[in-house]
């Protein structure tokens, strides 16, 4: 990380990048910025556990995405940690933290009651990053977006003012929803992936549909790497079907901002169709169109086809050549 942490135009670019539109410019100014102010800190966690943070030094500006080294990994590591503790200074009196994203959180979590245990959780992803580079079964995987992904959405419901304790159908639902567009996401970036070091489709899934992990380095998808990742996509549309009763349950601008977020996993899925699950050509990109037919499905009644289109013309729109967030609702 830079002494003044990233620019504005890189984050901005970043979340262009995204399948699904961060911060919808239907959404009230206050909102906006608060939403974005939470995808800056969870941009930044990601970027340190890429190592991109260092837009000079960071794998994809010396030739592209590779394995992370010891040295690499341990030095992230640190920097995680470091991260970690200027991120506990938010909700401390005090000074105040010290990187920029967090400094301009502050307000934010003072004004939606944002605590810090989520942000620890996607810390904590970052962290095994760096030494588990594998996941043996679905349940596995599931395991990791409870660090990965599900505390973004708590995040998110937070900003809106909704109350989902524990255990809650609404907390639920939410977690269904995040899980589903993390896994989404790695369908889509496998050769990314791969090149990082990093397989996140289930071994045991691999080796069930007869796929060697060198499948992955080949320039096209085999037949067997399509129907195993035609069926990881269809276990993450069930998520979203599992989690669509969010949507139904929220009101107001909570509903638009969740409505969409479910709309980018659903056009990431149709991107993998439309492309036949062939990940490895290149990462299938979400098509603004799709995202726009989502919602306007999910939102019938409530906003126009043509409103969405217009809300969503200009916040979102997948940029293959940005490292993807994991993040989700």
């Amino acid at each position: 990380m830079t002494a003044t942490g990233p620019s504005e135009a890189r984050l901005r670019h970043a979340e262009r990048s995204e399948n699904f539109p961060v911060a919808l410019r239907v959404l009230p100014g206050a909102t906006r910025a608060h939403l974005r102010a939470v995808y800056d800190v969870v941009r930044v966690i990601d970027d340190i556990g890429d190592g991109d943070d260092r837009p000079d030094e960071s794998p994809s500006a010396q030739g592209g995405p590779r394995p992370v080294t010891p040295e690499e990994a341990a030095d992230r590591t640190a920097r995680l940690h470091g991260f970690c503790t200027d991120l506990r200074r938010v909700w401390d009196d005090g000074a105040g933290p010290g990187e920029p994203v967090l400094r301009r959180l502050v307000p934010t979590a003072r004004a939606c009651g944002l605590t810090r245990e989520p942000f620890e959780r996607l810390v904590a992803a970052n962290l095994a990053d760096q030494y588990v580079t594998r996941y043996r079964t679905w349940d596995d995987l599931l395991g990791y977006c409870v660090l990965s992904a599900d505390p973004i959405g708590r995040m998110v419901l937070a900003v809106f003012g909704v109350d989902a304790p524990p255990g809650s159908d609404l907390q639920r639902w939410s977690d269904c929803i995040c899980t589903a567009l993390q896994i989404l996401e790695h369908c889509q970036d496998v050769a990314e992936d791969r090149a990082r070091g990093r397989v996140y489709l289930p071994v045991a899934d691999l080796e069930a549909f007869g796929v060697a992990e060198s499948d992955l380095d080949d320039p096209h998808t085999s037949p067997g790497l399509r129907a195993l990742l035609a069926e990881v996509t269809g276990r993450a549309c069930a998520l979203l079907d599992d989690g669509a009763p969010l949507i139904a349950g929220l009101r107001g601008w909570a509903r638009v901002a969740v409505a969409g977020y479910a709309a980018g996993g659903r056009a990431a899925a149709d991107a993998l169709r439309r492309n036949d699950f062939d990940v490895l050509a290149g990462s299938p990109q979400t098509q603004r169109r799709d995202v726009v037919r989502h919602l306007a499905r999910d939102l019938a009644g409530t906003v126009t086809p043509a409103a969405v289109r217009r809300a969503v013309a200009r916040s979102t729109g997948r940029d293959r050549n940005t490292r993807r967030d994991r993040s989700a609702v």
